[in-house]
């Protein structure tokens, strides 16, 4: 298998157990004791390990970028998984900006 498919199906299993902790027992399972305090602590953690992921970026060691950047992603799924936004919505925006220059994709988008 390459590593592009063996990295998908691994997000797709996180989501899929981060989903089913929902409702848990908060003294059981990390993630339903996440969920328990809601959205806004979420995001609060996902900020945390978004600045750890760049420390890290800037200063650490491969492995220490590569823990951090699991962290990230991980905090990032559940406040998706609390907000209802399955992950096949991010990879469908992620596919709709496939060879389109950055500059490009960012200048068609809405202005407020």
């Amino acid at each position: 298998m390459s590593p592009t498919k063996v990295s998908a199906k691994v997000l797709d299993e996180l989501y899929s157990i981060i989903l089913s902790r929902k409702g848990g027992d908060p003294s059981q399972s990390h993630t339903a004791n996440l969920f328990s305090k809601g959205v806004g602590k979420i995001a609060q953690k996902v900020g945390e390990e978004a600045v750890e992921t760049v420390i890290e970026g800037v200063s650490g060691s491969k492995a220490e970028l590569a823990a951090e950047s699991a962290d990230l992603l991980y905090h990032l799924m559940v406040l998706w998984a609390e907000r209802d936004l399955n992950p096949e919505e991010i990879w469908t925006q992620l596919e709709g900006r496939k060879g389109k220059s950055g500059i490009a994709e960012k200048a068609s988008r809405p202005k407020n």
